[in-house]
């Protein structure tokens, strides 16, 4: 019954677990509180000198930041600190620094850190994946160590593969650049044999290239993207591989602690468990206003 007073609007269940989830480790939510600031302060920026593509990337970097958090209370799994650290630091480095900053240009080896850190972090998750699996009750599921690495290394690496179609759609379909072209100063083709044979046909010393008759300045051969997909995929490899081999310690002695442990999501406890708290807590209210 209406008592005339206004009543402060309640949050939904997803907002108040979403609430609880960010603040529940302080050294993630300072991160993640500096990064957003961060973000705001660039949109700003952005929007005064009205790049409005890079207001959009600045949009979907905040977005980004909610994921690990988001995940976390909708399937109910905990995320390692360092792990959620480093996740909500590769979305900056890989938004705000590298596409609107413009590192990928100014550190050439700015690309091939983070997609080597994707690598290590996506074999990460596809462990996770697994073991959950391998520690439920309900389901009849088990891998032994060296399978479990396995597939925790091929689903990073599906990962990398569909992240290079993912590129190279963008290019193809809205004429972005997002495989980086490469000077090369040597090329080999069949196409260029003047007898039509299978045979490579070798240019080397190249330090020019001419399009319709103008000189493009840039000293050599421009190739189109595909030796930076094959190095992307290559440190992406590295990546995975490094963590399979540190996974494979990890579930072959299970029980002891590994540096594993601080990148290995894991099965969130009853009293972590926010999403179910904050609608038994929403129900709670609704008997007791129904009183």
């Amino acid at each position: 019954m209406a008592n005339g007073k206004r009543q402060k609007k309640k949050r939904s269940p997803l907002s108040e677990a979403m609430r609880l989830e960010l603040r529940e480790h302080r050294s993630s939510f300072l991160v993640y509180v500096i990064l957003r600031a961060l973000v705001v302060v660039m949109m700003i920026l952005q929007l005064l000198n009205r790049n409005y593509e890079n207001v959009f990337l600045c949009g979907l970097t905040l977005l980004l930041l909610i994921i690990p958090s988001f995940v976390q209370v909708t399937f109910r799994v905990e995320l390692p600190t360092t792990l959620e650290i480093i996740i909500l630091l590769f979305i900056f480095a890989a938004e705000i620094l590298g596409e609107i900053s413009e590192f990928y240009l100014v550190f050439p080896f700015w690309d091939t850190v983070l997609h080597t850190l994707n690598g290590f972090l996506a074999a990460a998750i596809g462990l996770s994946l697994v073991d959950l699996l391998n520690r439920s009750e309900k389901i009849i599921f088990h891998l032994s160590p060296l399978f479990t690495a396995i597939v925790a290394f091929c689903f990073s690496m599906t990962i990398g593969v569909v992240w290079e179609f993912f590129e190279f759609g963008m290019d193809m379909a809205f004429g972005l650049d997002m495989q980086k072209d490469t000077i090369i100063h040597a090329i080999h083709s069949v196409t260029l044999d003047p007898a039509g044979k299978n045979i490579p046909y070798a240019i080397q010393g190249i330090t020019q290239t001419a399009v319709n008759g103008v000189d493009m300045g840039i000293g050599g051969y421009l190739d189109i993207g595909l030796i930076d997909t094959m190095q992307d995929l290559l440190v992406n490899f590295i990546g995975a591989f490094v963590f399979s081999v540190i996974g494979f310690f990890y579930v072959k002695n299970q029980g002891k602690k590994s540096v594993a442990d601080r990148f290995v999501p894991h099965r969130k406890g009853q009293e972590a468990d926010y999403l179910r708290i904050a609608r038994e807590e929403e129900a709670e209210e609704g008997k007791q206003d129904g009183d």
